[in-house]
């Protein structure tokens, strides 16, 4: 892998998603509404929980964290993304590629491992309700953030150890809107099947490992409300349901760009929209709108808002 030292290419160049104007400006404004939509949403839901003491529970700790994690996810790629829409030449440097890389892993990480948590809270919620607030304490909320950090962070560093000093010296154009490893490590100066491989097992294991484990995780818990509730819960059926919904939408094109055969596939970079832009804009959705307690908090934080403005 030696050799970074001899690199020749020191930018570059994103294909983006098309080269029509007219399609452009279309998917300006479509993915501008989108992440203003997603980061005021995310914005909001942490704001409320934040400000009402009626959400100071683990389950929305837990939350206002994914809406935090989600602006992040946001943020890695989408703005530099809109920005080159106008830009006939759309680049990225390589050190910036490597970081957008390394943020896009660490969140992402850290929101595959938020998720278990989140399973294993309305686990304990519903299945051993005596219980829930001594385990899942503050401290156990905040000692399980540390560790969906870490995990992510070292998830990330992992992968990048294998490509920080890969040579470049040939072809620099990347088809698609942001850097990712399989696409990134496609264009060294050197043999890199092996790396391919082990760079996209070991993403494609850890997103369809933790796929698998959610899944049944929550097919457990709604077996055991059924079991012990006739017809089951609604509120808590409600609530499992909004966690799988948004388990299949983060995961189902990850596990697209980790396990399929070709990253050079046209569909893998249209399926990354969905992470980049859809997902985020839906979580603050799905957890709002199906969340009475959640409506309830909003618009009590809007008429609060409301009148303070017009005292001011």
């Amino acid at each position: 892998m030696d050799g970074g030292n001899h690199s020749m290419v020191s930018e570059f160049l994103l294909l983006g998603l098309t080269s029509s104007w007219e399609l452009q400006i279309l998917l300006f404004l479509f993915f501008t509404v989108f992440y203003i939509a997603s980061m005021l949403g995310n914005l909001l839901i942490v704001l409320t929980i934040i400000s009402d003491h009626h959400l100071h529970s683990p389950m929305y700790f837990l939350l206002a964290n994914l809406s935090i994690i989600d602006t992040g996810v946001s943020s890695i790629a989408s703005p530099k993304m809109i920005y080159d829409l106008f830009r006939k030449h759309k680049v990225i440097s390589l050190a910036g590629c490597i970081t957008q890389m390394f943020f896009i892993h660490t969140v992402g990480g850290t929101e595959m491992v938020l998720l278990i948590v989140m399973a294993y809270d309305r686990y304990i919620a519903i299945c051993k309700p005596l219980h829930y607030l001594t385990i899942m304490s503050l401290r156990m909320c905040i000692s399980l953030l540390a560790v969906a950090w870490t995990i992510g962070l070292t998830h990330s560093v992992a992968q990048l150890a294998f490509v920080i000093n890969l040579p470049f010296c040939g072809p620099n154009k990347m088809d698609s809107f942001y850097c990712d490893f399989p696409r990134f490590i496609k264009l060294a100066c050197i043999d890199t099947y092996r790396l391919e491989f082990l760079v996209t097992a070991n993403s494609g294991f850890i997103s369809m490992g933790t796929f698998f484990i959610l899944i049944v995780s929550y097919i457990f818990i709604l077996f055991t409300v059924w079991k012990h509730s006739s017809g089951g819960s609604p509120k808590a059926v409600s609530t499992l349901s909004a966690h799988i919904t948004v388990v299949v939408l983060f995961f189902g094109p990850l596990m697209f760009f980790y396990t399929w055969p070709s990253p050079t596939s046209h569909l893998d970079k249209y399926l990354a929209i969905f992470d980049a832009f859809i997902t985020p804009f839906l979580n603050p959705v799905i957890y709002t709108f199906r969340n009475k307690e959640m409506k309830v908090a909003m618009r009590r934080l809007c008429g609060h808002l409301v009148r303070y403005w017009k005292i001011s």
